[in-house]
């Protein structure tokens, strides 16, 4: 921990431009609104690094009031809201998932490994559907994709669908995420449960001959969805570090600093998985061609990933008027 004079040194020069941006006239548009939004989720950090740190009520005093005039400048009115909003997820979730590499990938083992493992399974051991769901569940999903995917629904019904989606997903989602906090057990079992019952329900579904059905039916919204639950099991799992590599914060000190960082990553996945419920809502059961389907399933695939890999990076230096944020790591 860096004594008080070395702190205040070291982030002073962006305390000062953040005030000097607050203390402008008129609205704060494009590059300056982007810095804004960037230098307030520094001074956010530094709150509470200095208050888990006791460098003194006067310090944190100054940085709570700092924080407060950025929060109201962001959110306090709409347009702006809605510029930063789309700013975090188009930029910061990105750049936050590479920040967060190591715990994204371990959550995409813990869910792609039982999927797989249920998959092989079900398709290869006779029983074994039925060793993880009801056999009332497994006849349900087997009729479901007997009469195939392209018969269409009525459009009130896709609409209800959307919100039983949204709903189903977001809760589980937010268990692989919330339940982090307890030192990442909770994000480990949700992953490795919610990933094995998708791979039994899969080959169940293909191993009583309605495979192709199935497949088609998932391949367009599974990149959202599935990487959605990755993100945010990856997002529970950074919680639970939190709490068992403290450095010298107390655990509830760096459970708050690394919660700071994940609401980017939590916020994206949000909005893959309304994505998600989108196309599983109206596009999957529509009456498209199974090809026109898969193509569709090929291209949200690398749209995921592409996006993950490269949107939001910027050089280190300066993009047009703006120069890139303390702490967002250059180029990532």
């Amino acid at each position: 921990m860096m004594a008080r004079d070395e702190f205040v040194a070291t982030h002073r020069s962006a305390w000062t431009e953040l005030d000097g941006l607050l203390s402008r006239s008129g609205p704060l548009v494009g590059p300056d609104l982007s810095r804004l939004s960037a230098l307030y989720r520094g001074v956010s950090s530094d709150v509470m690094t200095a208050r888990a740190a006791g460098y003194g009520a006067d310090l944190t005093g100054l940085l709570d009031g700092l924080a407060a005039r950025a929060h109201a400048a962001l959110y306090g009115h709409g347009r702006q809201g809605w510029r930063v909003g789309w700013q975090l997820v188009m930029r910061d979730f990105p750049r936050g998932l590479r920040d967060s590499t190591p715990f994204t990938a371990t959550a995409a083992i813990l869910f792609v490994l039982p999927l797989a493992a249920g998959l092989v399974s079900a398709l290869l051991a006779p029983g074994f559907a039925e060793r993880v769901l009801s056999p009332e569940q497994l006849q349900a999903m087997a009729e479901m994709y007997a009469r195939g995917v392209s018969g269409g629904r009525e459009l009130g019904s896709d609409a209800a669908m959307a919100g039983f989606y949204v709903m189903n997903n977001v809760g589980i989602a937010f268990r692989c995420f919330a339940t982090g906090v307890l030192f990442g057990a909770g994000s480990v079992f949700f992953l490795v449960y919610n990933g094995l019952v998708s791979g039994t329900v899969i080959g169940h579904v293909i191993a009583v001959g309605h495979g192709r059905h199935i497949l088609t039916f998932v391949c367009g919204h599974a990149p959202y969805e599935l990487g959605a639950i990755i993100v945010a099991g990856g997002a529970g799992l950074r919680l639970g570090y939190s709490l068992l590599a403290t450095g010298n914060l107390t655990r509830l000190a760096s459970l708050r600093l690394h919660a700071l960082g994940t609401v980017p990553v939590i916020c994206g996945a949000a909005a893959m998985l309304l994505v998600a419920a989108a196309i599983e809502s109206f596009w999957s059961p529509s009456r498209a061609p199974y090809p026109v389907k898969w193509a569709f399933g090929a291209t949200s695939l690398v749209v995921v990933a592409l996006f993950c890999a490269l949107a939001g990076r910027v050089k280190t230096g300066v993009v047009g008027t703006a120069t890139v944020s303390r702490g967002n790591g250059g180029d990532r």
